[in-house]
């Protein structure tokens, strides 16, 4: 079976009006109001349809979907309409779900709002999960979408979702949305998504909750190309901060210089590698050389098959005639691995990750 952890509602046109009115009529109507009057039924079929057609032109057996997240109005100042306009997301998504229930799992996006409480999602996450039956949650780690407001993901601020996802055991999809700085919205991704690595294997996070399952989207933003100098930084630090690991780069560096036996490393001794494999990754890069890069990097263990299809818009590779989103195509063509890495990568991971699958 073929998962597909990283995929977003196709959205029909018509809920973009929603948008507009929602925010011009300053919370005159309700979102059953809006649904009725903007939404068709033949349009979320018809949507919900084009997905499936997509997943059976390149082997997906289920996709799961979420809110398209550079739409979730994150950093719009009015907390009531951030709330119905994601509730409105995430119904979309259950209905989606209900027309086609063997290809589809939900993944609530969450009515975050910049300069807000992390609480405030509580409410909709618990719908989400418990009366709607979504398996995971899409998590913005810039609710300020560029306004450089937003604390980072080993931010205390964050605590009390960590605990409520560990609770519900749910894991959360690290993916930012808007963005009204200098970058484009894709842009943003690739560093917000290094910028979430980088905060949490630095910080007491996974201490605090080591059953918390978190997903970086994209293969890990820049991580896996420039992690050698993650590496370099991370024994700075460990050095820094203890005096028996500092003699031991003392030692080390004294050998390596002149020849002897290299010592024995501390028993305590963690490298950037390990604090890595805390996280998972999926494989939507779009680059065969960048995808064998991330599964030697990271592991073929902790990579979740993830297309985001349709996401970059489908665009034909000239190279191979066939959308650069059909990952299935570029994975079973990579040499190294066996068809065990290819099962984990496919479904087994997946399975791990989600528990809520098998229900």
């Amino acid at each position: 079976m073929i998962i597909d952890a990283h995929g977003h509602l196709i959205t029909p046109p018509a809920v973009f009006a929603v948008r507009t009115v929602l925010q011009a009529s300053n919370g005159q109507h309700s979102k059953e109001w809006y649904l009725d009057r903007y939404v068709r039924d033949e349009e979320i079929t018809a949507s919900a349809d084009r997905g499936v057609r997509l997943m059976d032109q390149v082997g997906t057996d289920v996709q799961l979907i979420s809110p398209r997240p550079f739409v979730l109005m994150h950093s719009h100042p009015v907390v009531k309409d951030v709330r119905l306009w994601v509730e409105l997301q995430n119904d979309l998504i259950h209905r989606t779900v209900s027309l086609h229930p063997d290809r589809y799992r939900g993944m609530a996006g969450l009515p975050q709002v910049t300069g807000q409480p992390v609480e405030i999602v509580f409410d909709e996450l618990e719908r989400a999960i418990g009366e709607l039956g979504f398996v995971g949650v899409l998590l913005n780690p810039d609710p300020d979408e560029g306004g450089g407001r937003s604390p980072r993901l080993s931010d205390p601020y964050w605590y009390p979702l960590w605990a409520k996802l560990v609770e519900l055991d749910v894991p959360a999809l690290i993916h930012s949305a808007g963005c009204r700085g200098r970058e484009t919205y894709d842009e943003h991704f690739a560093t917000e998504e290094s910028l979430a690595v980088t905060s949490l294997v630095h910080s007491e996070v996974f201490d605090r909750y080591p059953d918390l399952k978190i997903i970086i989207s994209h293969g890990g933003g820049s991580i896996p190309y420039q992690i050698g100098r993650w590496r370099a930084h991370w024994w700075l630090d460990l050095a820094t901060k203890k005096k028996h690991i500092a003699r031991y780069f003392r030692d080390l560096e004294h050998a390596g210089m002149n020849g002897e036996p290299l010592p024995d490393a501390p028993a305590d001794l963690t490298s950037f590698d390990d604090a890595l494999r805390r996280l998972w990754f999926d494989t939507d890069v779009h680059s065969s050389h960048s995808l064998e890069l991330l599964f030697r990097t990271v592991g073929t263990d902790r990579c979740l098959f993830g297309t985001e299809r349709p996401g970059s818009g489908g665009a034909i590779n000239p190279a191979t005639g066939r959308s650069f989103e059909d990952f299935k195509y570029t994975i079973d063509r990579i040499g190294f691995l066996t068809d065990e890495d290819r099962a984990l990568i496919y479904e087994g991971n997946a399975r791990r990750v989600f528990s809520r699958l098998a229900r």
